[in-house]
């Protein structure tokens, strides 16, 4: 059956430049006419898709059924030869990155706004995954921002909608469209990098006093987690909760993190659970949480970084290098320069670290966001995280017979080793904007001006000073493809090795989003009750101190942030 391509007149709409993980808008925004088409067109006229595959998925979100039949009308029309799409229009972000890569693809359109909370009032994505698994480079995504603000037409077909309910292949147009089942591929990868053996053996033998439980927030990653620990390590059902995938999360903010996973904290807290985690909407992000043991992300990647070696997939190639986005703690370069390992401090966005796996300089990292991967995909990986820590506590286990090790235990023995860097993110969202740069622009003055270097400021309850060594605008050459990333994010540093980072966010779909960031290290020769004492008691003073100089408050008109991490 012939179906002709069509050319549909249209108008470019203001405002769709991809931020760091691509185009994040309210779903109405998307419905808008042609909005939706407009921006998928552009992504194919910045790309020469014609004769390629190309795989669609996403976390499921609403309004993301429709979206993928557009991607196949437009894409088609475009000359994508072949179209591997995930069952029901599912594929997790590291999923999707993995079946990028394992059937070489061209490249890769994800449905999705990560964390962010989804249903008919709330948040959509469209993100271009490159041919390597990660996320575009800025030299494509300004390019698509170029074509939506110059658009007049975009391409389609007239062809019925494609079952996504059935695996198998079908005939659409001039093209193939193959659905995969969305969870098999990556659950065969994992199984390829970590000890499941051992991981179940450890599990099988402390069933009644080492209970573990994931909590899915009703995101993307639910099947993934029920074939993982369910199927395949053999946990019970109730070794998972919120595992059914829906289109607003139940309602939720898909968000692992102390706030919005309170599900898993409440939970893990009134069981005595050893071994919590939970994902978000996408999958790509994770937070690990056992009875009174918190880890923080920055912790999460060093640690697995220092126990790498007990992972089957590093024991055998090998730790390349390791990597950390700015506003992160530094405790993995603690660990890198331990272990004599090449290190990297990059801006926010996974692409950053992509260059330098590509080139062989990189095996693990991670972004204090709750992102940690490796170099086994490009995109950050939630379970992958998940499943090292299960590796990492199976082998300490093994390790010391005689004494349960659980994640407190890791924790002490790493701070033993590196000391500890106190780390916590205060999350202010949807601020005024106008407010935002107010704050941003007396930050480069600062910097331009000197104004702060040298001075000194107490904290009124602690009593601690903390005297200015530096302030600057954290800038990146690329060691790969040197390019230069300039404003990043203002960094105060401090005489005794504190710092402070503020940093405007790309995820939000509205509003601004100002993150500050504040670490303070105590060494390991310090007392260990100063080392493991609360993450708030440790970082008291210096967080009034980087409210009082940035005076935040004032600029963004808000007492409390949204979120602290």
């Amino acid at each position: 059956m012939s179906f002709p391509i069509k050319d549909v007149p249209t108008k470019p709409y203001d405002g769709q430049k991809p931020g760091t993980s691509g185009l994040r808008k309210r779903v109405k925004v998307f419905q808008q006419e042609h909005y939706t088409e407009n921006f998928v067109q552009s992504i194919f006229d910045s790309i020469d898709a014609k004769g390629q595959t190309i795989v669609i998925g996403g976390d499921g979100r609403y309004f993301s059924p429709e979206t993928v039949q557009t991607i196949l009308r437009i894409g088609s029309a475009n000359g994508v030869s072949k179209f591997i799409v995930g069952k029901d229009s599912i594929l997790s972000t590291p999923a999707a990155s993995n079946i990028i890569r394992k059937y070489k693809a061209y490249g890769g359109i994800l449905l999705t706004a990560s964390h962010n909370p989804g249903g008919p009032d709330n948040d959509f994505g469209i993100k271009y995954n490159v041919s390597n698994g990660g996320p575009a480079p800025e030299s494509v995504t300004n390019k698509i921002y170029e074509k939506t603000k110059t658009i007049q037409s975009y391409k389609s077909i007239d062809a019925p909608a494609v079952d996504l309910s059935k695996v198998g292949e079908t005939t659409y147009g001039p093209s193939e469209v193959t659905v995969i089942d969305s969870v098999k591929d990556y659950v065969i990868l994992l199984e390829e990098l970590f000890d499941f053996p051992l991981i179940k053996q450890f599990l099988d033998l402390h069933r009644t006093d080492f209970p573990i439980l994931f909590d899915g927030l009703h995101g993307v990653t639910g099947p993934y987690a029920k074939a993982i620990f369910i199927d395949t390590l053999g946990l019970p059902k109730s070794s998972v909760q919120n595992c059914v995938a829906l289109p607003d999360f139940g309602g939720g903010h898909p968000d692992p993190n102390l706030t919005y996973a309170h599900t898993l904290v409440d939970a893990v807290e009134a069981n005595n659970i050893p071994f919590g985690a939970a994902s978000d909407g996408d999958g790509d992000r994770n937070m690990i949480y056992g009875k009174g043991a918190f880890v923080t992300p920055s912790d999460s990647v060093a640690i697995i970084a220092h126990w790498a070696d007990v992972i089957p997939y590093f024991k055998k190639g090998g730790v390349k290098g390791l990597a950390r986005s700015m506003p992160t703690s530094k405790a993995i370069d603690l660990v890198a320069q331990k272990k004599g390992l090449e290190y990297f401090e990059v801006p926010t966005g996974w692409k950053f670290f992509g260059n330098l796996m590509d080139a062989g300089r990189l095996s693990i990292c991670g972004e204090e966001s709750f992102g940690t991967g490796s170099d086994h995909i490009r995109e950050k990986d939630g379970l992958w995280a998940i499943v090292a820590w299960l590796n990492i506590i199976a082998a300490a286990n093994k390790e010391s017979p005689n004494k349960l090790v659980g994640i407190n235990d890791i924790l002490k023995e790493f701070y033993s080793i590196y000391g500890r860097s106190f780390f916590s993110r205060y999350d202010y969202e949807e601020v005024p904007s106008d407010g935002a740069n107010a704050l941003v622009a007396n930050l480069n003055e600062a910097i331009d001006t000197g104004s702060l270097n040298n001075s000194v400021h107490a904290s009124a309850s602690t009593g601690n000073s903390f005297t200015v060594a530096s302030v600057y605008n954290f800038e990146y050459k690329d060691p790969i493809d040197h390019s230069v990333s300039k404003n990043q994010g203002q960094v105060i540093t401090f005489s005794d090795g504190s710092r402070v980072v503020f940093r405007l966010s790309g995820t939000g779909s509205q509003g601004a989003t100002v993150r500050l960031y504040v670490e303070r290290y105590v060494p390991a020769s310090a007392p260990v009750s100063e080392l493991e004492k609360p993450a708030s008691e440790g970082l008291k003073g210096l967080i009034e101190v980087a409210l009082e100089l940035s005076k935040l408050k004032q600029y963004l008109g808000v007492d409390e942030p949204t979120v602290i991490t």
